[in-house]
């Protein structure tokens, strides 16, 4: 990660992230720690599995607390909402494909981007498409299978 880079996020993707590295700090961190001493009370250390597997666990833990750290400290909170200002980071966007099938995305950035939860990054293609467009805006997604039409049906 770059050192000046900015994550911009919604509140929500911030408060995620937040809760996240409480959890890590708080309660993972801990639990680790008394793997780490229970492992250690078997003796040899040497061809201790649990012990490797509880240091592997640990180093995960604090790169995660650490890059968690940076993209907090490292963002700013945006919401693209307004009334009239088109596709953004925050808003809710309900889309209709060629075929007819309407889909409802949140559009986040791509830290947050979450496909299964229809949370999609601004980044991506359909993100790209739909960028600062408005409702009933009809826009060419360019996609790696080819491109295809989507209509804008709500912004929110």
């Amino acid at each position: 990660m770059k050192k000046d880079s900015v994550f911009e996020l919604t509140a929500e993707g911030y408060l995620e992230l937040e809760t996240e590295l409480n959890e890590l700090k708080n309660v993972k961190r801990k639990e680790v720690i008394t793997a780490l001493k229970e492992a250690r009370a078997m003796g040899d250390l040497s061809e201790n599995a649990d012990y490797d597997a509880a240091r592997n666990d640990q180093a995960q833990i604090e790169a995660r607390i650490k890059e968690l750290e940076f993209k907090l400290e490292h963002s700013k909170i945006v919401d693209s909402r307004k009334k009239g200002t088109g596709v953004g980071i925050g808003s809710v966007v309900t889309i209709k494909d060629e075929d007819g099938e309407e889909e409802e995305y949140k559009i986040v950035s791509s830290v947050e981007a979450d496909p299964f939860n229809n949370k999609i990054s601004v980044e991506s293609p359909i993100g790209i498409a739909i960028k600062d467009h408005k409702e009933g805006d009809t826009v060419k997604v360019d996609s790696p299978n080819g491109g295809y039409n989507i209509e804008i049906i709500k912004v929110a």
